[in-house]
């Protein structure tokens, strides 16, 4: 089945059935009209498979994805249009030139975090550049998985676009084939499994992984402003964000009132508890509840807030912790659920060294500050993305490209970087039918070419130059 699927859609592609504007546009729009069409099944499917809230699954997977497809359509004309080179005036008349040519049939590989959004968000990319595509939603979220490929079967050409469920032996079916691209958003254990599997056949991958991501509160912070916008930033979907901050390098200093505002905010945003909160999500299985439940017990801090994780109800706690060492439990892992470790500095070299010791390469940065300690951070500590002064908010704006760096990933999407991340760039030139090639200079014989290349004078524009920098 999986094999014949996959031949269907690289045949498809073949044909250049994707290659119009006009049927990558019709695509987009009936997408945009299988998540309206199926919104409330969505996020009933969600509740049942995450415990998300209605608003959670609205606004950050169905709207965060039709926002997507409107910003694409509006776009996509511009984007595929021919590229003029700077600096080839001289041979105009060879119409040097880059063309935008959709790369082949693309496998993505969604996570179950946001089960809606980091499957259907690539998937715009493909359609928008002229792939075909198969999809391969997380089997850890499966009623969500039921309706993505009901929507896709339902809305999308069949002969250009699949859905694929299962769980390990279908995806490792699915990556036995060739593809042009691997599109996989997950963890960086199975990140580089993908990826070494993706070498055997050349096939080019982006990766969209995670990181232990840092938030500096630097002195010159408020902070009780960075207390409550790190609260929802951490506890959206109950932790299960990989742009989240892993941990909080707080300035001693602000402890008091960041912990006093931290307790207030959370007693704002859920007034009865999490627990007790239809807003508040639950950890997507007991395998994943098992896991931060030992990455507390294994921790030396200090409970400051929270604690309680519920098995059998899926539920952690928000749970705030002081930690004393960058070498803590909670600092060796993402914790991908609702820990909020706080290791305290001095100052923000401090902070920039353990945040560099901890992980080079996050996914995420969130500095807080004014502008001499923001720059500071921000020069020396890089990442995938960063927001000053709020949480991931970075990741939020469509016409700007997502992705990681380093162990955090490689490649990005979203907006002009999703066309792009589906796209060959292909220069192309075009010889006049008469008069002389380009290269009818280099025909042999050489002797007498040779001598009159010697005879240029290359040094001259060196010696300019080398004198114009002093």
């Amino acid at each position: 089945m999986i094999e014949d699927a996959v031949k269907r859609v690289k045949t498809t592609f073949l044909q250049q059935k994707t290659k119009p504007m006009a049927f990558r546009l019709e695509q987009l729009r009936k997408l945009w009209c299988g998540l309206q069409n199926y919104q409330d099944a969505l996020i009933t499917a969600c509740r049942e498979d995450l415990g998300k809230s209605p608003f959670e699954t609205l606004a950050g997977e169905i709207r965060w994805c039709q926002m997507d497809i409107v910003f694409v359509h509006e776009n996509l004309a511009k984007w595929m249009e021919d590229e003029k080179v700077p600096g080839t005036e001289a041979i105009s008349n060879f119409q040097p030139r880059i063309t935008k040519e959709p790369i082949g049939t693309v496998l993505i590989i969604g996570p179950y975090n946001f089960p809606i959004q980091l499957s259907i968000a690539p998937l715009i990319g493909a359609i928008a550049s002229g792939c075909t595509a198969v999809v391969k939603p997380s089997e850890d979220t499966p009623n969500t998985s039921r309706l993505l490929h009901e929507i896709i079967t339902e809305y999308l050409d069949q002969s250009c676009y699949i859905c694929i469920n299962g769980g390990i032996p279908e995806t490792t079916a699915l990556l036995a084939e060739k593809w042009d691209k691997i599109f996989f958003t997950g963890s960086q254990r199975v990140g580089k499994v993908i990826a070494a599997k993706a070498a055997l056949s050349l096939t080019p991958v982006t990766l969209e992984l995670g990181g232990m991501n840092p938030a500096i509160v630097t002195k010159s912070a408020d902070p009780g402003l960075a207390a409550r916008r790190l609260v929802f930033g951490k506890l959206l979907n109950a932790g299960q964000v990989c742009l989240s901050h892993n941990y909080t390098l707080l300035h001693r200093q602000l402890f008091p009132e960041f912990i006093e505002s931290l307790t207030n905010a959370l007693k704002e945003m859920y007034p009865g508890g999490a627990k007790l909160s239809r807003d508040f999500g639950r950890i997507v299985n007991k395998r994943n509840i098992a896991r931060i439940k030992n990455m507390v017990s294994q921790s030396k801090g200090t409970i400051l807030v929270g604690g309680d994780i519920d098995e059998e109800r899926l539920f952690v706690e928000p749970t705030v912790m002081l930690v004393n060492s960058p070498d803590d439990s909670l600092l060796a892992e993402e914790s991908f659920g609702p820990l909020m470790p706080i290791l305290l500095v001095d100052s923000t070299e401090e902070a920039i060294s353990i945040a560099n010791t901890v992980d080079s390469s996050p996914l995420s940065l969130s500095v807080f500050g004014l502008s001499d300690d923001v720059n500071k951070v921000l020069n020396r500590v890089r990442s995938g993305g960063a927001s000053v002064n709020d949480t991931y908010v970075h990741a939020g704006v469509p016409a700007m490209p997502l992705g990681g760096v380093g162990q955090s990933g490689m490649g990005s999407y979203r907006g002009r970087a999703s066309f792009d991340c589906f796209t060959h760039q292909r220069s192309m030139t075009t010889t006049p039918s008469t008069g002389p090639s380009a290269f009818a200079a280099m025909y042999p014989p050489y002797d007498e070419k040779l001598a009159k290349l010697l005879a240029v004078d290359h040094g001259a524009w060196l010696a300019i130059h080398h004198n114009t920098d002093a």
